[in-house]
């Protein structure tokens, strides 16, 4: 076993032991934990926000309560907005987001953390009828201006220049954004704004942003709204979280290769959202508030991020932030919520040992008021 394997295991039994004296439960043999015969006492917590992030609580939740008896966790799609905002008036335990905390609301807001529980992207997908299986090029420069209405056919030169020999539609382009406080609109904006001075300059980056008044644009809310729009929009195109990749592929949608730092097509896929992580991880500071963005690598796919559970450090009750820390635990662990049987299943990739660390010294500082 090589060394950082061995201090990956040592940590990981660590914290199993932690867990069990949170939670009142034995660890056996293997990682599994056994519930002891009385539990503290019934709990309810509720998680909200990123509707990207949904599918993977809504596979964590009904594995993790079983072992739990007594305690009841409803998750919610409402968009990272919601969650940031109820997390941090109480409303909800566990915001799910994908954007950080912003420094404003981080420097009003002292104990609040932004912890990063996995890792995902984003997709470009359209409608464009009989070029669903084509996986056309597409940069930040070309979507900005997409975006901005300023190209509004998809036989545009600059289009038609990034994919030499395909037969685009003589079609007016159909632009789908979010509407909702979305952290999908977050890092999607962000790799326009990296990529494309003309959008930084003029509309930046956010949850929300004043969209442009593009020909024919449509407004969604959530993931499911958008790929619902799309599908009901021929010529349509719009940005859509990975987790929700089988709906595209069901709603014959197809999916861009997107032009990366170096110059690469690439699309998501486990390598490539990996490489892109591995090559910033280094980076990420206590807080782990950093934008995976654009990462630099000839291999990196240029849309990720992490997924973050954002929570208040100080907790009312003593035994709620009891729970909250174990559970958030045990989502980050390799042979729990971090298993590839949980994340393959959205397309996430699992946290670098180093993130996993530092997201681990952040859950430990929850606790009682």
């Amino acid at each position: 076993m090589s060394d950082e394997h061995a201090e990956a295991a040592v940590a990981s039994g660590i914290r199993r032991l932690m867990m069990s004296a949170v939670l009142g439960t034995t660890a056996l043999a293997g990682g599994a934990f056994m519930s002891a015969p009385a539990h503290a006492a019934d709990q309810q917590m509720i998680e909200t926000g990123s509707s990207l992030l949904y599918p993977l609580f809504n596979l964590w939740i009904p594995e993790y309560v079983k072992a739990h008896a007594g305690l009841e966790i409803t998750p919610q799609s409402t968009g990272s907005g919601t969650g940031i905002s109820q997390a941090i008036d109480g409303t909800a335990q566990i915001g799910g987001s994908d954007a950080y905390l912003s420094p404003a609301l981080a420097k009003q807001h002292a104990t609040m953390m932004n912890i990063p529980l996995a890792i995902s992207s984003q997709m470009v997908n359209y409608n464009l009828p009989g070029l669903d299986k084509t996986h056309l090029n597409l940069n930040g420069p070309v979507l900005a201006l997409i975006f901005q209405g300023k190209i509004v056919d998809w036989n545009d030169p600059e289009i038609a220049k990034l994919n030499p020999g395909v037969k685009l539609p003589d079609q007016k382009i159909v632009t789908i954004h979010r509407t909702d406080g979305s952290g999908d609109t977050f890092i999607f904006t962000q790799y326009l704004s990296a990529s494309a001075p003309g959008w930084a300059n003029s509309l930046g980056y956010g949850t929300s942003i004043s969209w442009p008044a593009a020909p024919g644009a449509i407004g969604a809310v959530g993931n499911p709204g958008v790929v619902d729009a799309m599908k009901n929009a021929p010529y349509s195109i719009g940005y859509v979280g990975i987790s929700f990749k089988t709906a595209t592929e069901s709603n014959a949608l197809g999916e861009a290769a997107l032009q990366n730092r170096v110059g690469k097509f690439l699309l998501s896929t486990p390598e490539s959202v990996k490489a892109a992580a591995d090559s910033l991880s280094g980076k990420t500071p206590a807080d782990e508030s950093l934008s995976l963005i654009f990462a630099p690598g000839d291999k990196s796919y240029p849309i990720v991020n992490y997924e973050y559970a954002i929570v208040n450090a100080t907790q009312p009750d003593a035994a709620m932030g009891g729970e909250i820390k174990a559970f958030l635990t045990w989502t980050i662990l390799p042979e729990h919520g971090a298993a590839a049987s949980f994340l393959d299943q959205v397309s996430f990739v699992a946290l670098p040992a180093s993130v996993e660390k530092l997201s681990q010294a952040q859950i430990d500082k929850i606790g009682k008021n």
